[in-house]
C-alpha cells in the first residue's frame, strides 16, 4: 500500500515518524516508513536509532554522503509499496487526518501534492528571509497551486506512484542545491502525468538562517542556469528564466549583471540583516542569475 520515505540530514525525524506511524495504524493499511540519513554524522542519530524501535519503520546512516537527489531515489529503491510519500525529515505533521487525507484522494491521480506552510511567526530575526519568501511566496492554497498544477509541485510532501517515479527519478548527476523539484515536475509534465493538489500540508520546521538561505539561493541559481543550458528544463516551465531569456533578446543581461555587481554589497547587507526586503531578495535573483550567465 504506502511506502513513506523521509531523507534526513542532521535532524531528529523521530518526532515526525512517531506521527506517522500513530496515523498509519489509525489508517489499518499496510505501510512502512524508510529514514536515511545521508552521512551527516550528527549526534542527534542517537535520537533517530529509535525509529527502528517502531513497527514497519525503519532508520539508517550511510556511510558516505550520496546528496539530497540519491538519497531519495535510494529510498525509493527500497521500498516495496505502491504508493510513495516523501516528506523531508524537518517537517512537522499539523493536522490529525494526514495520511487519513491523502488516502482518500489517491483515485485517477499519479502525484498529490499536499502543500507546505511555515510558522506563523518567525523563529528570530535571524532566519526572517527564508521565513518570508516561504510564507508570503511559496505557501499557497491548494486552489492556487491548481492553477499551475506542474510549476507549484514540490517533492517536501507529495505522494505518487512508484511506477510514475520510476519512470522520472531524481538526476543524480546534479550535485548543487536546487531546483531538483523543478527539474522532476517538467519530466513528469512532459508524460502529462496526472496531478492533484490538495489541502494537506505540513509545516518546515527547520528553517535556515538568512546567510546560508541567501547563499543556497545563488548555488540554486547555478543549478537552474546548468538545467537549462542543458536542455533539461524548458525556457518556458520557469518564471526567472522565461525572464532571463527576454533580458538576454534585448541584449541587457551584461548590463543588468554589471548593476548588481556595483550593488551587490548592499544587496547582502540587506537580506542578512534583521528585516530583509523581498523585492531586493528578487532583484537579487534576476541580478546574480545575469552575472552567472554573463561569465
Amino acid at each position: 500500500m504506502l511506502s513513506v520515505l523521509i531523507p534526513i540530514y542532521n535532524y531528529n525525524a523521530y518526532p515526525l515518524v512517531l506521527e506517522l506511524h500513530k496515523q498509519c495504524l489509525k489508517s489499518k493499511i499496510d505501510f512502512e516508513i524508510l529514514c536515511q540519513d545521508d552521512a551527516s554524522q550528527s549526534s542527534l542519530n542517537v535520537f533517530n536509532e529509535n525509529i527502528n524501535s517502531l513497527s514497519n519503520c525503519s532508520f539508517v546512516s550511510l556511510k558516505q554522503n550520496v546528496a539530497h537527489r540519491e538519497n531519495r531515489n535510494s529510498l525509493a529503491e527500497k521500498s516495496k509499496y505502491e504508493y510513495l510519500l516523501f516528506i523531508d525529515g524537518d517537517s512537522i505533521i499539523i493536522r490529525d487526518n494526514y495520511i487519513k487525507d491523502y488516502l482518500s484522494n489517491l483515485l485517477d491521480f499519479d502525484i498529490i501534492y499536499g502543500g507546505r506552510v511555515h510558522p506563523k511567526k518567525c523563529p528570530s530575526d535571524n532566519q526572517k528571509l527564508r521565513w518570508k519568501y516561504g510564507k508570503f511566496i511559496e505557501d499557497k492554497s491548494a486552489e492556487n497551486r491548481k492553477k499551475k498544477p506542474y510549476q507549484s509541485l514540490l517533492f517536501n510532501n507529495t505522494l505518487i506512484k512508484k511506477d510514475c517515479f520510476n519512470k522520472v527519478k531524481f538526476d543524480k548527476y546534479m550535485k548543487k542545491y536546487g531546483h531538483d523539484d523543478t527539474q522532476l515536475s517538467y519530466q513528469l509534465s512532459v508524460l502529462k502525468s496526472k496531478v492533484n493538489h490538495i489541502e494537506n500540508p505540513v509545516e518546515h520546521g527547520h528553517i535556515d538562517t538568512n546567510l546560508v538561505y541567501l547563499n543556497k539561493t545563488k548555488e540554486s541559481l547555478e543549478n537552474l542556469y546548468q538545467l537549462h543550458q542543458e536542455g533539461k528544463i524548458d525556457t518556458e516551465f520557469v518564471r526567472i528564466i522565461q525572464l532571463h531569456h527576454f533580458l538576454r533578446r534585448t541584449r541587457l543581461v551584461f548590463i543588468i549583471s554589471k548593476i548588481y555587481s556595483f550593488f551587490e554589497k548592499p544587496i547582502s547587507k540587506n537580506l542578512t540583516g534583521s528585516n530583509p526586503n523581498l523585492l531586493i531578495f528578487n532583484l537579487f535573483r534576476v541580478g546574480y542569475l545575469c552575472k552567472i550567465s554573463s561569465k
